[in-house]
């Protein structure tokens, strides 16, 4: 008896659960934060990625963790027949922080790939279509992000800031820095990237320090808002 190939997955996205969430200072990870009965910071974020699975791709969800996210990875148990669910250890050759993250999931993924943060909730009435319309629009130059306009420089400071400027109708990323020391100049923060296939190996550089950032020229969708979910109270 011979069981049918598993297809390889039309999209992949990095999902970095392996901060440990000290600014959060609560008991459990933030990501796993009640926002409503039945519904957690990480159902909210992976809204966006069930609408892909649900526009028909096969959608492979690389959860990269660590000794503390063990609960996270419980959870996520409850989508294991929507996602082609792949754990990854962040390990200490690979680096520390996002980037290191970033680096981990990579050798996991499998064409267009996208950036999705556990922490972070696009909101909006048309938020859950807009990961699927940024894979869509990554033709352009290899990279589209979904953003929310910004102009508090203590919120940019902390953010993927960008400097966003609209050219023949279409909105585009002049200048990308994450959490500049000096705000000026940025309009605007990212909530999640996506990438082709053949530019996703530059992930990392987007939180890279010292590095010219790969997001300079992506597409940029615009949402509602962007909630960064740092502490309890959101």
């Amino acid at each position: 008896m011979h069981n049918s190939p598993i297809p390889g997955p039309d999209v992949s996205v990095v999902l970095p659960c392996a901060g440990l969430g000290t600014r959060f200072g609560a008991a459990y990870p933030k990501e796993l934060h009640c926002l409503a009965p039945g519904v957690t910071v990480l159902d909210r974020s992976l809204e966006a990625v069930v609408e892909l699975a649900k526009s028909g791709l096969n959608v492979r969800l690389v959860v990269v963790f660590g000794t503390a996210k063990l609960d996270t990875v419980r959870y996520l148990a409850r989508y294991a027949d929507l996602f082609q669910l792949v754990f990854v250890y962040q390990d200490e050759a690979s680096g520390p922080g996002l980037e290191g993250a970033i680096q981990s999931a990579l050798p996991m993924t499998q064409g267009p790939v996208a950036l999705v943060l556990p922490d972070i909730v696009v909101t909006g009435s048309d938020a859950a279509g807009k990961l699927l319309a940024a894979l869509e629009r990554t033709e352009t130059s290899g990279w589209s992000v979904v953003a929310a306009e910004e102009r508090d420089p203590a919120t940019l400071r902390q953010m993927g800031a960008l400097a966003l400027a609209e050219a023949g109708g279409v909105l585009t990323v002049g200048a990308a820095t994450d959490k500049p020391a000096d705000p000026s100049g940025y309009n605007a923060f990212w909530g999640m990237v996506a990438a082709t296939e053949d530019q996703a190996y530059r992930l990392p550089d987007i939180v890279r320090r010292g590095t010219a950032s790969p997001l300079a020229g992506a597409v940029a969708l615009m949402a509602e808002g962007i909630v960064n979910y740092n502490t309890p109270e959101g």
